[in-house]
């Protein structure tokens, strides 16, 4: 028998029904049995998915680009520190800290980078990959973030999660309730509760009611999450790229009931075909995802594409990042094939959006970053 189904029918058996959230985090971060946790690779073209960090070192190195960019419109600071909220394998990492070694000597001088990890087989891959950086003090791990027991630092802070948010454990809601995961006969079954006040009020501010017949999800520990690492912000900025939607396109009669499975490339409805064996995702509320960063104090600005932000970056150079360690007519043709799945529709470019927010930043100097300025060109160097 599956032995993450086994742990949840226990639970199940002790506890009652359990909320859609409760089984959705069993299935991905049961720290032994959890799709996370166990040693199958779940990146890549081996794996269920991709990231835009599997598809070519361009990713990291356009994010350096910003990174540095953001460092001087700080004002070039001494120290600042970079925590990447679910850093994976830890490759993304390495093309930001070995770009930025090489092209920005000064902004590396003064990053330290923070991987937040929880997985103890995705740390250990990350050991293995980032070494030296770690050994060196450059970088480091840890399970939490804000780090408990650490006093806080004035260095200015960025955080950077891609493709995290979509991943954390989501109430489901329907004109029935919220749904909640039963078990008969070695099946699991849907069951209704009551909605909690705080669901609702989720619903109220930042989404909509669901009509009958249809399923919304309520983002409560992203909620949380956000809360605490914003919190933890007194000066610097957060990018988040993710795929998801805005209140607005909800109004629109869109986004409505975004669960679903991946596995091997392929997609899903059914959450409870292989629990701990596929990842489970629900696309990003950004309009609660802004509102929750604001409430600390962060200014937003408005969601652009993944497109519009990397295209932005790379405009000035003509994507010099990309082909600079290109010797030959092919390395080059396959280089802009990876990076137009990047950028292009057909891709991941309109499909990933970006939400950037700040604190203690002048307005323009938010507004000049080049990620921000697709098709302008009015960067000041």
């Amino acid at each position: 028998m599956n032995p993450i189904r086994q742990k949840i029918e226990e639970e199940i058996r002790d506890r009652g029904p359990i909320s859609f959230s409760r089984y959705m985090e069993l299935c991905l971060y049961d720290p032994e049995l959890g799709y996370y946790s166990r040693n199958a690779e779940q990146f890549g073209k081996a794996g269920d998915f991709y990231t835009s960090s599997d598809v070519h070192a361009v990713f990291g190195r356009l994010l350096a680009r910003q990174f540095d960019e953001i460092w001087r419109a700080l004002g070039s600071p001494e120290r600042i520190e970079l925590a990447e909220l679910g850093p994976g394998r830890g490759l993304f990492a390495q093309d930001v800290l070995g770009w930025s070694e090489n092209k920005f000597p000064g902004f590396f001088r003064a990053l330290r980078y923070l991987l937040v990890e929880n997985s103890p087989r995705l740390r250990e891959r990350i050991k293995e990959i980032l070494r030296p950086y770690l050994d060196s003090g450059k970088a480091r791990l840890a399970a939490l973030y804000p780090l408990e027991g650490e006093s806080s630092s004035d260095a200015p802070t960025m955080i950077f999660a891609n493709e995290f948010f979509d991943a954390l454990p989501v109430e489901v809601l329907t004109s029935k309730g919220s749904l909640c995961v039963d078990t008969r006969d070695s099946h699991f079954i849907e069951t209704w509760a009551p909605s909690s006040p705080e669901e609702l009020e989720f619903l109220d501010r930042y989404s909509v009611h669901p009509e009958p017949g249809e399923r919304l999800e309520a983002a409560l520990a992203a909620q949380q999450l956000i809360d605490r690492v914003a919190a933890t912000v007194r000066r610097g900025f957060m990018i988040a790229i993710d795929y998801g939607y805005t209140r607005d396109e909800q109004l629109a009669g869109r986004h409505r009931g975004t669960v679903k499975a991946l596995r091997q490339h392929s997609v899903s409805a059914n959450p409870y075909e292989a629990p701990g064996e596929q990842d489970i995702t629900a696309d990003v509320n950004f309009t609660a995802l802004a509102a929750a960063v604001e409430r600390h104090g962060m200014q937003t600005h408005k969601l652009i594409t993944q497109s519009q932000f990397l295209m932005g970056i790379g405009e000035a150079n003509q994507f010099a990042d990309a082909f600079e360690e290109c010797r030959v007519p092919q390395e080059r043709a396959k280089v802009a094939l990876q990076l137009k799945h990047l950028v292009t529709p057909a891709g991941l470019g309109e499909s990933f959006h970006v939400l950037i927010g700040s604190k203690g930043v002048e307005p323009e100097k938010m507004e000049s970053l080049s990620g921000l300025n697709f098709g302008r060109r009015s960067i000041a160097r």
